[in-house]
């Protein structure tokens, strides 16, 4: 034993054992990995194993101490890639991917939310490497072995069977692991979280290749599928708002539940409320889904104005900015002449807008350098909602008509921050900062769109618009499932919080009248229905979602980690519920359809933007929009703003 302690063999299983334990109390404690099962938890408690015995095994090849500080490297590296994704899984409820990494540039505009998820305990996560570190400094001399090399081979090889005993026993229980799933978490639980960063790397690797291979004949299967995918367009709506401006208000994080609920016997949210009632004539879609991957934000818009998904890593607005597409803003110019512009208080490099608009043919892009961004008239990520939709008027009345206009509001963004001059209503009574902040952030961005209603009337815009009003995507992780349940008043289970994406979809067309529409649908929507209320018909385009108003329209609503809901069935990490009662079901042959749908309308949609497949795709009469023709102009104004946000 004197002699294990004092020798790179023992200080390489010490190492092993920390990592193995810290990590596996990270996956109890951190992630909500959905184990089922002896098996799952197995695997569970084994698959941080393999990885760093394979690790540490290689510098066991170095002589003496050095292979023991290269051990107390990786392990470092190792707590830096686990501690990264517990907070990167606080606040997006999602693991890193290589894609994200990208994406750094947004960190600073989103550190307040991020660090915010750091917790006291946190420290636990770096106690191992104390340890480690006091052994290297107290061990001085180290035994040598004279099997060094021999040693290093079979840690080697014991890591890699013991990576062959968790790949084996989790194809068993789920096959096709690497092949079929869209799900992360998968990944992470059975083959544990070191595993997936280097799944994810390869994965990547191979994405990315695809572009340079891609050929014309790529794209037959993708236009295949949108063309026997039509609906046809409802002969009552279609061309109804033809040569009607189009304002698209962005609902910033904001959650169906929030309609009609009470806190306190007071309404949360009274002017959305009556609009989902049919107040203005807005017609309100109450089973309409977000469907975002970690893009968020960057996948809304991606998902609304291309009818196409987000990828399932990293976000397209950043990793795919100079795809070809043909946007809806593009199109509407194109057939119907209409200029567009985009509305946004915060600095246009964020989620990388200012390249990726050029693609989409987006004709204006007034960002926080066009607005008042002094102290008193920002919070947490950018200029709130109020003062940011009254300064929006005179710049919707610059742009030539008819045209399409694109508002993104801030301010019911998490952490949901908010100046107490601002807040008319009291906070929640959970205990939970987060959910009790998103009350009053909701109620003021809930004023903010009546008050802006109001504009538009004064500005002569309203009656000549059409006006759509969305939610782009969860705004209250599965982390506050304790405080969400309470609000509900029912248990958050996997069922529930499939049904807590929902998101409000409004849509005023001037003349006709509104109401309440039960029809299930989702972001991959939006766009057919707003080209067919133009009276343009979508088929020549390449668009995955179909007409919300069609009588033909699927129902069949994709997540992006292949999950679906529709109104009969809800499909959650491959267990299957009925929608109605929420009770689990015995997968059937029309599960089975469904998800074999959803999988390759999936696939489909990420070929076409890992391959940029919509540049082989030629249109008679649609000019491909080049992004040489469009100037943001400089932003002069980043600088200390941005820092202080």
């Amino acid at each position: 034993m004197k002699t294990l302690r004092s020798s790179k063999g023992g200080f390489f299983l010490l190492a092993v054992i920390l990592l193995w334990i810290k990590t596996y109390l990270s996956y109890k404690i951190e992630f909500n990995l959905g184990v089922k099962g002896m098996l799952q938890e197995f695997l569970l408690l084994i698959n941080p194993i393999s990885a760093a015995v394979i690790l540490f095994g290689f510098a066991l090849f170095a002589k003496g101490k050095r292979a023991c500080w290269w051990i107390f490297g990786m392990s470092t590296a190792m707590t830096i890639v686990l501690y990264s994704n517990i907070m990167f899984y606080r606040f997006f409820d999602d693991f890193l991917t290589l894609p994200n990494l990208l994406q750094t540039d947004n960190v600073g505009n989103m550190s307040e939310g991020i660090f915010s998820t750091m917790y006291g305990y946190d420290v636990l996560y770096f106690i191992d490497l104390a340890v480690l570190l006091l052994w290297l400094l107290r061990n001085k001399a180290i035994s040598e072995t004279k099997f060094r090399k021999s040693l290093a081979s079979t840690a080697i090889i014991a890591g890699i069977a013991i990576f062959t005993l968790n790949l084996t026993l989790a194809e068993i229980d789920r096959p096709q692991l690497l092949t079929r799933t869209f799900d992360r978490n998968y990944i992470v639980k059975y083959l544990g979280l070191y595993n997936y960063t280097v799944y994810d790397g390869v994965q990547t690797a191979q994405m990315e290749s695809q572009r340079a291979y891609a050929s014309s004949d790529d794209l037959s299967n993708a236009k295949h599928y949108t063309s026997s995918h039509y609906a046809e367009p409802d002969e009552k709506m279609f061309g109804k708002g033809q040569g009607k401006n189009i304002i698209k208000i962005h609902l910033e994080s904001f959650q169906s539940f929030l309609i009609d609920y009470e806190l306190n016997g007071e309404e949360v949210t009274p002017f959305l409320n009556d609009l989902a009632h049919g107040g203005e004539d807005m017609n309100y879609f109450d089973n309409f889904f977000h469907q975002t991957g970690q893009g968020k934000t960057a996948d809304a818009e991606l998902i609304l104005d291309n009818s196409m998904f987000g990828l399932p890593t990293g976000a397209a607005f950043v990793t795919k900015g100079q795809n070809t597409y043909q946007s809806l803003p593009a199109i509407l110019n194109s057939e119907e002449n209409y200029t567009s512009a985009i509305l946004h208080g915060d600095y246009k490099s964020f989620w990388n807008r200012d390249q990726i608009y050029k693609q989409f043919g987006i004709d204006t892009f007034f960002d926080a350098s066009s607005y008042n961004m002094d102290d008193e008239s920002v919070v947490n990520l950018g200029l709130k909602d109020k003062p940011f939709f009254e300064e929006s008027i005179p710049m919707l009345q610059s742009l030539e008509q008819p045209f399409y206009a694109h508002l993104l509001t801030l301010t019911n963004h998490y952490p949901f921050i908010l100046d107490e001059e601002d807040a008319t209503l009291d906070r929640g009574t959970t205990g939970d900062k987060t959910v009790d902040g998103y009350f009053q952030t909701a109620r003021y961005l809930d004023e903010a769109v009546e008050e802006f209603f109001g504009e538009l009337k004064e500005a002569g815009l309203y009656d000549d618009s059409i006006i759509m009003i969305y939610g782009d995507h969860q705004g209250i992780s599965e982390n506050h499932n304790r405080a969400m349940a309470e609000v509900l008043g029912t248990e958050i289970t996997p069922y529930q919080n499939a049904q807590n994406q929902r998101v409000p979809l409004m849509i005023r067309v001037p003349g006709e009248e509104g109401g309440v529409n039960h029809t299930y649908g989702g972001e991959i929507d939006v766009m057919p229905t707003l080209l067919h209320l133009q009276g343009i018909d979508h088929k020549k385009y390449m668009t995955f979602g179909t007409d919300l108003f069609s009588d033909e329209h699927d129902e069949t609503v994709a997540f992006r980690d292949g999950g679906f809901v529709s109104p009969e069935y809800t499909n959650v990490g491959g267990t299957v519920y009925d929608t109605d009662s929420g009770e689990e079901v015995e997968p059937n042959e029309e599960t089975a359809r469904l998800k074999e749908k959803v999988d390759e309308q999936l696939q489909l949609s990420d070929e076409v933007l890992y391959q940029d497949l919509l540049r082989f795709h030629e249109i008679p009469g649609f000019e491909p929009t080049d992004p040489k023709q469009y100037d943001y102009g400089e932003n002069d104004a980043r600088g200390t703003d941005q820092e202080d946000n």
